[in-house]
Order: C-alpha cells, then sequence, then structure tokens
C-alpha cells in the first residue's frame, strides 16, 4: 500500500472531473463573453438577454457531450476496479 497509488488515483479523478467540467462550462463561457460584448456595444442591460443563451449552449453541451462523459466515467469506474487488488494488497 504505497502512497504513489492513492495520489495517482486523485489525480486522475480530479483532471477527469475538470475535464468534464470543462466540457460542459466552456460553452457557456464563450456565448457568455460574446452576448456581454454585445450588451455592452448596444447598452442593451437585458438579463435574460445573457441567461437564456447560456442556459440553451448549457443544455445543448450536455446533450452532446454526455455520452462521452459518461464512457469517460465508465473507464475511469473500471480502472478503479482493476486497481483494488493494488490497494489491498
Amino acid at each position: 500500500m504505497e502512497p504513489e497509488i492513492y495520489v495517482d488515483v486523485v489525480r486522475q479523478a480530479l483532471s477527469l472531473v475538470a475535464i468534464l467540467v470543462a466540457a460542459t462550462i466552456l460553452p457557456s463561457l464563450c456565448v457568455g463573453l460574446c452576448v456581454s460584448i454585445f450588451q455592452a456595444a448596444t447598452s442593451i442591460n437585458e438579463q435574460t438577454l445573457s441567461f437564456l443563451p447560456r442556459l440553451l449552449v448549457t443544455v445543448v453541451a450536455l446533450m452532446f457531450g454526455a455520452h462521452w462523459g459518461v464512457e469517460k466515467l465508465t473507464g475511469f469506474f473500471y480502472l478503479m476496479i482493476e486497481m483494488i487488488p493494488q490497494v489491498i494488497g
């Protein structure tokens, strides 16, 4: 039971979480930036104009990326199951 195994598991888990969150948040961030620039250029201060496009892009990103994300999580789960003998003994 070497500590390097646990450090590697935590590193892999954190990197997987970062990748899955970034795949959902980055498209919304880009659309929010574009809408903010548009609002600043036209002096429109409507709250729904900034919220609704980000919501739609986030939903679309989840629709298209959910299959990929579940595959990544399933692969990580199987890796954790395969590492049980290393951790135990």
